[in-house]
């Protein structure tokens, strides 16, 4: 069976939003490129009118350009490995997939099969949380990994001693990668499917990680505060250096103190205290 191959040149802004949206319309497998990203579906499932109205929604906001073929019936494996390199995070945890060997010298080591490239600890976001994961105390504490992706996040949890992990995501895809992953890394939990007002997890929890984007994560400030415990920790990443302040004064405005922050290539993320 041929593929529909697409070439997406984007603002980086927009890249998992992009991913997003043509996932919603048949798209079933994505590799990053320096400069967005390639899309593929079998061409009996794609469907012309929805890749042209999802086009239209962001070509001028994202500044898009589109470049089209078709490919024969793809090694995703393969692919994958070709263009997917492990990642170590200072001693803390090597990031690999499983067609990689492991790696002695790191405290602990994270295996990934990414069917979608984001989240995959190579995203300056997700780089800086693991970091930020490894500084932080898990042992017996109830951690919420909020648009968990790969479930990176919530597996670095799990083997920093979490006694209970919770991830979702909006995204089906997302979720059954998250799901197999979870599977190779002996991370018992399930992730769901829905936003964080559909899934309504139950607070109280030690620990919030939303690796998101900056309008959502004002959107859900106050979720997440209702959500910690008193002392509890959030850590946010997804959203620029310049709007660290945008998002410290929300989270003030919910009781949150910011304990720290950390840039990496203009990506920044921040670890806040609940008063």
């Amino acid at each position: 069976m041929d593929y529909v191959q697409v070439c997406i040149t984007c603002l980086e802004d927009y890249r998992e939003i992009l991913i997003a949206e043509l996932a919603a319309v048949g798209f079933d497998s994505f590799l990053e490129s320096e400069t967005g990203f390639e899309a593929y579906v079998p061409l009996d499932l794609f469907s012309r009118e929805s890749f042209d109205e999802v086009m239209e929604t962001y070509r001028l906001p994202a500044a898009i350009t589109v470049v089209e073929g078709l490919m024969p019936k793809v090694n995703w494996n393969e692919e994958w490995e070709k263009n997917y390199d492990p990642i170590a995070v200072d001693d803390l945890v090597y990031v690999r997939a499983s067609f990689h060997k492991p790696q002695v010298g790191y405290s602990h080591e994270i295996v990934i099969n990414p069917k979608m490239s984001f989240g995959t600890g190579h995203h300056a976001t997700t780089f800086q949380l693991l970091s930020m994961q490894g500084k932080i105390d898990h042992q017996g504490k109830r951690v919420l990994d909020v648009g968990s992706g790969t479930g990176i996040l919530a597996i670095m949890a799990h083997l920093l001693g979490a006694k209970q992990v919770e991830a979702f995501d909006i995204d089906s895809w997302c979720v059954d990668n998250g799901n197999e992953n979870f599977d190779l890394n002996g991370v018992e939990t399930r992730m769901v499917l829905g936003t964080i007002r559909e899934v309504q997890p139950q607070g109280p929890y030690e620990l919030i990680l939303a690796n998101i984007n900056k309008n959502v994560l004002l959107d859900e400030m106050a979720i997440y505060s209702h959500l910690l415990t008193a002392q509890g920790l959030l850590l946010l990443s997804g959203f620029y250096s310049e709007d660290i302040d945008d998002l410290v004064n929300a989270a003030t405005a919910h009781g949150l103190r910011m304990t720290v922050k950390t840039t990496k290539e203009n990506w920044a993320a921040l670890c806040l205290r609940k008063n």
